[in-house]
């Protein structure tokens, strides 16, 4: 048993990152943002669900905001452009489904 915000820490001015799994159907992460680091807008081929483990972070989607906090999720679809900062120290989960 783990406790997955255990598992990666915070380095002041970077992002963090620790793969779980990773194969040709799906990836999961796990990602520690220092307060103010952030991942440039982008898309992926695939389905991507990001739970909060700590912090808040803001995530948008499409050119809209969505400040997600510990325990909160949300999916960004495949093919639309999306980005992550950390509006604070920021750990969260990345699922990603292809």
């Amino acid at each position: 048993m783990v406790t997955l915000r255990e598992q990666v820490s915070y380095q002041e001015g970077q992002i963090v990152s620790k793969t779980l799994a990773q194969n040709g159907a799906v990836s999961i992460t796990l990602f520690a943002f220092a307060k103010g680091e952030e991942i440039s807008t982008h898309a992926s081929g695939g389905d991507a669900m990001v739970t909060c483990l700590d912090g808040v972070g803001k995530i948008t989607i499409d050119e809209e905001d969505f400040l997600l906090r510990e325990g909160q999720s949300i999916v960004m679809p495949a093919g639309h452009p999306h980005a992550v900062r950390g509006e604070e120290n920021f750990k969260m989960l990345l699922t990603v489904v292809f």
